[in-house]
């Protein structure tokens, strides 16, 4: 089937707004657009899908209230603007999506949400929960309490979490641009979209430019990254262009809008999920190409492919295992702290003990802890 076609049926639903869509350049909330996107997420709800919206914002929103024009560079002030307008932000979409029959609840999550296993668990359940009682789960970033260890990053990458935990079919992100271009059309007037997009290769990301808007964290940078996680997990992503009336629509009709991610066949189960995407990473491993071509094949990762280690990180940690070419091909949680692997990188199983007299495992990533990435 066509991937346009399958988003025909796609039940379950992510959207991600970012807050040049809800907010004026000028200051404010942009009450208008606002509206239609309660309007239509209301009406597809109606219609038996089921509706998450990942909502940027509150920062914008916070400041607009208490009368500032520029982002303060001091982490407590945009905490306690993300507190001011988070409140005032939920209160729109609360009386918005009443209007319209449509009962929503507020859902601010963390990092630590996803780090720890039992919380990315209680988290799914209850938004998998709400969704089964008819609710619109509201979505953004605890940013009142959140610091930037904490933090999952930016509300692109959040909604690609939230769609990887929900088992979401399709997360649609609305921006400011109508989606992948071949060059920066602001400054190539001969820029074309891309349509479709089946891998993130290195010439994908080359395309990405830097940040996004003033007032919102987000660029094409943040976007690819969200499309590696949806990817992964079996979501289609569309990105289109936020200002357009009815173009959730118009995705889920299998209209050629935006740029369309193209999922991967099969879904990362919930706990290959959390592995993948709900910690953090903190180092990465480098691998030979025979030692990828048996992680492909379904065996575990062996001291004796590794023939590189980034980082400081300690047993126990997750990290990207990548390629000779420097692409990512995995993800996995370590047996063996950096300074070990360090130690019996290139290795044979058998020599391991001799080197490392506690050792206990074989190998550096058992595959029941590894998630390939390609």
């Amino acid at each position: 089937m066509d991937v346009r076609e399958g988003l025909k049926t796609a039940k379950r639903v992510v959207v991600k707004v970012g807050t040049s869509t809800i907010t004026r350049p000028a200051g404010g909330s942009n009450l208008v657009r606002m509206e239609e996107i309660a309007r239509e997420i209301a009406g597809l709800a109606d219609e038996g899908r089921e509706m998450v919206l990942v909502t940027s914002g509150a920062i914008a929103v916070g400041m607009n209230r208490m009368g500032l024009k520029t982002r303060p560079k001091d982490v407590s002030k945009r905490q306690a603007l993300a507190a001011v307008g988070q409140g005032v932000l939920m209160h729109l979409y609360e009386t918005m999506f009443a209007s319209y029959g449509q009962t929503t609840g507020q859902v601010l999550l963390t990092k630590e949400n996803s780090m720890r296993h039992n919380q990315y668990t209680n988290s799914r359940n209850a938004l998998l929960s709400m969704l089964s009682m008819g609710v619109v789960p509201v979505v953004n970033e605890n940013d009142a309490v959140s610091v930037d260890e904490l933090k999952i990053g930016d509300n692109d990458t959040l909604s690609a979490t939230v769609a990887s935990l929900v088992d979401a079919d399709a997360l649609i992100i609305l921006s400011d641009v109508d989606g992948l271009y071949t060059a920066n059309p602001q400054e190539h007037t001969d820029a074309k979209l891309i349509p479709e997009v089946r891998e993130i290769t290195p010439e994908i990301e080359g395309l990405a430019g830097g940040a996004g808007t003033e007032g919102g964290t987000g660029g094409m940078v943040t976007k690819l990254a969200a499309a590696k996680i949806a990817m992964s997990a079996g979501v289609t992503m569309v990105i289109a262009r936020g200002d357009t009336i009815g173009v959730m629509r118009e995705v889920l009709a299998g209209q050629n809008v935006g740029t369309v991610f193209v999922a991967k066949e099969e879904h990362l189960r919930a706990r290959k999920a959390w592995l993948a995407f709900g910690r953090h990473i903190e180092g990465n491993l480098t691998v030979d190409d025979g030692c990828a071509r048996a992680m492909r094949g379904g065996a575990s990762l062996l001291a004796a492919g590794i023939v590189g280690v980034d980082g400081d990180f300690a047993e126990k940690s997750t990290v990207r295992v990548l390629g000779t070419d420097g692409k990512e091909i995995a993800r996995g949680v370590v047996n063996y702290g950096a300074d070990e692997i360090r130690k019996i990188a290139g290795k044979k199983t058998k020599e391991i003990t001799a080197i490392l007299p506690d050792a206990t495992h074989d190998e550096v990533v058992h595959r029941d802890d590894l998630v390939m990435m390609v």
